[in-house]
């Protein structure tokens, strides 16, 4: 394995690869990002058989070289969150979002199929697995509908962690107790897993939600939480990305986005619904 001391991009590197990382997975680094992604690539290049960026970047895009693709996501990717993040959209979606898709799909006796609830990206999975505390403890139709939550990202590590769900101090910090001693174990280390009913709800995938191809696996989603994630983007990439969220969802189906972004800027095509508890989109049920 080669030691590199520094990415030793010159502006020309730093532009040849933010538009190739750009076509590869919709996301735009600035130039006020040159210092987060130079440290990001030396760290691949240490971790790879190249001492250059020309020698590695020659390598990355190479097709049998998704590996190094793959490592390259995982470094440039922000996982950042917590149990309970921004509840008051989890209480949305129990008092009201909830109410709304049992009663538009004909009531609890007469519903068809799972509601599906799809967190992306999902990152370590505290989202998800939060989605599912809520539902358990909180929503009183739980024994009488059938419910599937999926959680996806595009970073292969961060799926990993959700998958054995092991969490520190701070990522559990807003969990209620009583939820921490039904629901997790103390595995020493300050560290909390949670138990095997919780994860055996949640359905993990690899995905990139600006890849449209690979989102047409996903159908008929009631709820999706994509929350953080459209910042990172161009307006083209936002919108290709907000149309494949938009392809995933049944039509009348809500979509909650994080507070400091807005549908309105990006696409036409979902209805912003003001709830008591804030805006959420909607696909339009006469949609196709």
């Amino acid at each position: 394995m080669a030691t590199a001391t520094g990415a030793g991009l010159t502006d020309a590197d730093f532009a040849r690869f933010t538009e190739y990382f750009y076509k590869r997975t919709g996301i735009h680094f600035a130039t006020s990002k040159r210092y987060f992604v130079d440290k990001r690539i030396e760290t691949c290049i240490r971790n790879s058989e190249f001492d250059t960026f020309a020698s590695w970047f020659a390598a990355l895009r190479m097709s049998d070289k998704q590996a190094m693709l793959q490592d390259l996501i995982n470094q440039l990717t922000v996982n950042e969150t917590y149990f309970l993040r921004e509840d008051y959209q989890f209480d949305a979606m129990l008092s009201t979002v909830l109410p709304n898709v049992l009663k538009a799909r004909g009531g609890v006796s007469r519903i068809v199929g799972p509601v599906k609830i799809l967190s992306l990206p999902c990152s370590t999975g505290e989202e998800p697995y939060s989605i599912a505390l809520r539902l358990l403890e909180e929503w009183d139709q739980i024994d009488h509908v059938d419910v599937e939550i999926h959680g996806a990202d595009i970073d292969s590590d961060v799926l990993d962690k959700a998958s054995h769900a092991s969490y520190g101090e701070r990522s559990v910090q807003r969990v209620p107790k009583a939820w921490m001693n039904k629901y997790f174990t103390s595995v020493g280390g300050g560290r909390y897993q949670v138990d095997d009913g919780i994860r055996s709800a949640v359905t993990l995938h690899k995905m990139n939600v600006c890849d449209t191809a690979a989102m047409r696996a996903f159908r008929d989603f009631d709820v999706v939480f994509c929350r953080n994630v459209l910042i990172y983007f161009d307006e083209l990439s936002s919108r290709r990305a907000a149309e494949n969220l938009y392809g995933a969802m049944r039509p009348g189906g809500y979509l909650f986005l994080g507070h400091s972004e807005s549908m309105s800027r990006i696409s036409p095509i979902f209805t912003p619904t003001r709830l008591p508890e804030g805006l959420v989109y909607q696909r339009p049920t006469g949609a196709k």
